[in-house]
């Protein structure tokens, strides 16, 4: 995968953890972060990132902070739709390179709008990063 030289804004490293599984009901899983500690999370939103697991580095869409549609408590998350990667990370490491912030996360109607959402946050990912779409 070729990449934008920009420098991150910041990184992340840590383990892909389990989340709540809802991502995977409208086929848009998601990898969740459970940082390593000391680091400090960027603010929240949701940014065009360069994910890497295994070596290899993949585009991605992360959300940091809350989930407004699906969860009532206030947790903070660092969850990561990997554009191309279909498959099981559950605690493998992986490395989170924040490349460019795209809008705040917002509450939305449904799991089919945040789904529909995702899908343009990833095209503007392949845009900002120099990939081509393959959506």
């Amino acid at each position: 995968m070729e990449h934008s030289a920009a420098a991150p804004l910041c990184r992340l490293t840590g383990r892909v953890v389990h989340g709540r599984g809802l991502g995977r009901t409208v086929d848009m899983p998601t990898a969740n972060l459970l940082p390593d500690p000391g680091q400090q999370l960027p603010p929240g939103g949701v940014y065009a990132t360069v994910v890497t697991v295994e070596g290899r580095a993949y585009p991605g869409v992360t959300n940091v902070g809350e989930r407004p549609t699906v969860d009532r408590e206030r947790a903070v998350t660092v969850e990561t739709f990997i554009i191309g990667l279909h498959r099981d990370l559950y605690g493998l490491r992986m490395e989170v390179s924040f490349r460019h912030y795209l809008r705040p996360t917002v509450k939305m109607a449904s799991l089919e709008a945040v789904k529909e959402q995702v899908r343009r946050d990833s095209l503007r990912t392949l845009e900002l990063l120099g990939e081509s779409p393959e959506l």
